[in-house]
């Protein structure tokens, strides 16, 4: 690998910042002052350092988004922006994708990595991994509501999985509901399919948990941090 671009994945800014910290003197590889951008290194054995500081070379990434509605899920578009615009450089550099899918205008928690394996275990309804979400409901969800979902919803294209449906609140007079809502599978629009299928309509969609990993209450929407020590394991 390239010094410049080894450098870039471990978060030392652009190729053009880069090279400033080399002309600086200050990056060591083995030991020795390194300013030429285009050497080869090899990420693994040699010792690159900088102001002293050994870095150790990760090849997979992890950041934990707060997804804002109006960003889709993509790494590029020719019309919305992206949550990979949401990120920093590094992600750029690592090629990160998102893993699974929310809809344009559903927020919440959203994992990105470069990590396909990981990925497909996350996505896969064989692993269990489950998926909860917070939805605002308009229309009042009932208890027969609950069992449906307990039983599997059918609808046109394919027949959900058995979901958890649990009522969070019921505002009679503005006929709205709060709800929490459960699911070990991820199809297009599938939330708001099952509630549109037990004669309700979903109009805010939040996730803010994804198997083990929990949405960030300090994180603000549009923002993101690497995963901890703890959540990777």
């Amino acid at each position: 690998m390239r010094l410049d671009k080894f450098l870039v994945e471990m978060g030392f800014g652009s190729r053009t910042e880069v090279k400033r910290l080399l002309k600086k003197k200050q990056v060591l590889v083995n030991g020795k002052i390194e300013t030429s951008a285009k050497i080869q290194i090899d990420e693994n054995q040699d010792e690159i350092s900088v102001n002293n500081q050994v870095l150790i070379y990760k090849r997979f990434v992890y950041y934990l988004l707060n997804k804002p509605k109006g960003v889709i899920s993509a790494t590029e578009d020719d019309k919305h922006r992206t949550v990979l615009d949401l990120l920093d450089e590094n992600a750029r550099q690592k090629e990160v994708f998102p893993v699974g899918w929310l809809d344009i205008d559903t927020h919440g928690l959203l994992l990105l990595t470069n990590n396909g394996t990981l990925a497909h275990a996350m996505l896969s309804p064989k692993k269990h991994a489950a998926k909860v979400y917070r939805a605002k409901v308009d229309g009042i969800i009932t208890e027969k509501d609950v069992e449906h979902f307990e039983a599997g919803i059918e609808l046109k294209d394919f027949t959900c999985r058995p979901a958890k449906l649990t009522i969070l609140e019921v505002n009679e007079e503005p006929q709205t509901s709060l709800v929490e809502i459960t699911i070990s599978e991820g199809k297009f629009h599938q939330v708001k399919r099952m509630v549109q299928a037990c004669g309700k309509t979903v109009t805010d969609l939040e996730r803010f948990s994804m198997g083990p990993l929990m949405l960030d209450e300090r994180l603000e929407l549009g923002t993101f941090r690497r995963l901890t020590k703890e959540e990777l394991e």
